[in-house]
């Protein structure tokens, strides 16, 4: 059995990500924070997909929690090691700098950077040993272009982004590749206040894309077929920004 671990995997992209690794023959470990209902909707989606799933329930920015969920995951699992990693976990939270309180600051960052850093962090190790592994990060239009009100959400998803290239360029010769897939205006939760009438004027393709046409990305650069890709950013924006 393969396995593969999707943070922020309950709904929107992750969700869409948790079914097409199913379909690829993962076990998929669907990790969620908050609203173990819609993990569960995920889960029976995977299940539909033709593969096992499981639920695991941890915040990405807490380092204990990270390190005791996953660890007792392992040792559960003595014999298994989670080969693709998609760090798809985030939260947004704006607002122009001029208003911008600490906490804004302070939380964006924690949960988008340190999100990434300590499930890969736990991960990569056995990754290496076996000389096979896949991460896969979820950015953001906001990272590289920069986006107003979002001063906290483009730096956190710009060091992603520089920190993709730098581990990219660590780890190559052991067979780990490490890419980032930058979507714009995806139909989620998150974009859920967005004006799409006013928005999409703004996209060549004149409309928001589906959580489906970012997962397919997603699922390549997490495939075998991918092996000779590493450090790169594929941006999913309908023409936006290139």
């Amino acid at each position: 059995m393969k396995y593969a671990l999707v943070t922020g995997g309950s709904r929107g992209i992750g969700r869409a990500v948790c079914i097409r690794l199913a379909g690829m023959g993962y076990h998929v470990l669907i990790n969620y924070l908050k609203r173990e209902d819609e993990a569960l909707k995920t889960l029976s989606m995977v299940k539909q997909a033709g593969c096992e799933g499981s639920l695991i329930q941890f915040d990405v920015a807490d380092y204990a929690a990270v390190e005791s969920k996953l660890g007792t995951w392992q040792e559960e699992n003595p014999d298994a090691y989670i080969e693709v990693l998609v760090n798809n976990a985030g939260i947004r939270k704006d607002a122009l700098m001029i208003w911008m309180e600490n906490n804004l600051w302070q939380d964006v960052l924690n949960t988008n950077l340190n999100g990434f850093f300590y499930p890969t962090r736990f991960l990569l190790k056995n990754m290496l040993v076996k000389k096979y592994g896949r991460i896969v990060n979820v950015v953001s239009l906001s990272g590289l272009k920069g986006l107003p009100g979002q001063v906290n959400y483009s730096a956190a998803k710009a060091g992603i982004i520089g920190a993709t290239k730098a581990l990219a360029q660590e780890i190559g010769k052991k067979r780990v590749t490490v890419n980032a897939v930058a979507p714009g205006f995806i139909n989620t939760d998150m974009t859920a206040g967005l004006n799409e009438d006013e928005l999409k004027n703004l996209i060549p393709l004149s409309r928001f894309g589906q959580p489906d046409e970012v997962a397919s990305v997603v699922c390549f650069l997490a495939s075998e077929q991918a092996s000779y890709i590493t450090g790169e950013v594929v941006s999913v924006n309908g023409g936006l920004y290139t």
